[in-house]
C-alpha cells in the first residue's frame, strides 16, 4: 500500500510588479498556520517517509514549518519540476520514486488540485465533494492506493482518505 499526501503552500504574499513569482514568501497567516497543518499530520500519524518540496520560497517555508512539528523531519528533497507543474508532470514525478511508502509533495495550483481531482476513485463523498471544489492554501489531501509501486500511479487509482485545512481544522474544534 502506498500514500500519497499533497499540500498546497501555505499563504503568501501578494506579487510585486518587480519581483520574481518564485521569490514570494509567506504572509503572517502562513507563518501561523502552517505549524497548525504540521501538528495535524503528526498528531493523526501522517509523517512521510519522503517530502518532494517546490524550490519556491513560499513551499521551502511551508514545508520547514510543517516539518518542525515532527520528531524526526523526513528526508526532503527540492524539485524543480514541482514549481508550476501540470497534474501530468506531478505524476511522472511520483511515478520515479521508488523507496518511499509515504510521499508529500509540497507545490502549488493548479497542479497539486488537478492531480488530485484526477487520483481519487473513491472515499468520503463530503470530503471529495470539497477536494473537487478547490484546494485552499494548506490544504492537505491524504490519497491511499492499492499498490507497492509509484511506477502503477494512475487516474481514479486512489481512495481519498481525508482532506483537511486551517479552516476545516478550527470549524472541528469550535
Amino acid at each position: 500500500m502506498r500514500r500519497l499526501l499533497l499540500l498546497r503552500h501555505a499563504k503568501t504574499e501578494r506579487p510585486e510588479p518587480a519581483a520574481r513569482d518564485r521569490d514570494r514568501k509567506l504572509t503572517a497567516r502562513g507563518r501561523s498556520d502552517a505549524p497548525l497543518i504540521g501538528a495535524y499530520m503528526a498528531r493523526h500519524r501522517l509523517v512521510p517517509d519522503l517530502a518532494l518540496v517546490s524550490p519556491a520560497t513560499r513551499a521551502d517555508e511551508t514545508w520547514a514549518l510543517v516539518a518542525a512539528a515532527f520528531k524526526k523531519p523526513p528526508r526532503m528533497l527540492h524539485d524543480p519540476r514541482i514549481y508550476n507543474a501540470s497534474a501530468e508532470t506531478l505524476a511522472e514525478l511520483i511515478r520515479e520514486i521508488e523507496d518511499a511508502s509515504a510521499l508529500l509533495v509540497v507545490g502549488h495550483n493548479p497542479g497539486l488540485h488537478d492531480l488530485a481531482v484526477q487520483l481519487i476513485a473513491s472515499g468520503d463523498v463530503e470530503a471529495r465533494e470539497r477536494v473537487n471544489e478547490k484546494l485552499p492554501t494548506l490544504g492537505l489531501v491524504v490519497i491511499e492506493f492499492a499498490f507497492d509501486d509509484w511506477s502503477r500511479l494512475r487516474r481514479s487509482s486512489g481512495r481519498l482518505d481525508r482532506f483537511v485545512s486551517p479552516r476545516l481544522i478550527a470549524e472541528a474544534t469550535d
